[in-house]
């Protein structure tokens, strides 16, 4: 007798360990089958807006002057817009990057100095300005300027 309650404990304790590893198993799955409550925003992203546009004609110049250009922007997205990086198209023009990032809505400049020593004649210069945007696409902004002697 003893040895068949002790035999029936036997068999209801490896049942129950079989169906806790067998629930335990049916929850992780449960789990990863549970959709995150973490909601994400697929439309929270930065969108540039250039106020004045990407091209400016700086007009004449005298050979060695050098000249700022500005370009104005506006952040027309829902999330914050950080400006990467800027740089130029040559080492006569020098950019200057912003170093904060821009809330939705907020204003800003790109500034970049060209050095017109020795660079006689008509020019076209370009400055590239990687942000945050959707689809890493690099933003080209634009002048002209005709050095004079």
């Amino acid at each position: 007798m003893k040895r068949n309650l002790l035999l029936a404990c036997m068999a209801a304790v490896l049942v129950s360990c079989g169906n806790s590893d067998k629930t335990a198993e049916t929850k992780n799955a449960d789990l990863s089958l549970t959709p995150s409550t973490e909601v994400t925003d697929s439309t929270a992203v930065p969108a540039i807006e250039w106020l004045g546009g990407t091209f400016q004609d700086l007009g004449k110049v005298r050979n060695g002057q050098v000249v700022e250009v500005t370009y104005r922007f506006r952040n027309t997205g829902k999330a914050a817009l950080v400006i990467e990086d800027v740089s130029a198209g040559c080492g006569c023009t020098v950019p200057e990057k912003p170093a904060k990032p821009f809330a939705p809505g907020e204003e800003g400049e790109i500034k970049a100095k060209f050095d017109s020593r020795g660079r006689i004649g008509p020019n076209d210069k370009y400055v590239t300005v990687k942000a945050n945007t959707p689809n890493a696409t690099d933003h080209v902004l634009t002048f002209k300027v005709i050095v004079t002697e």
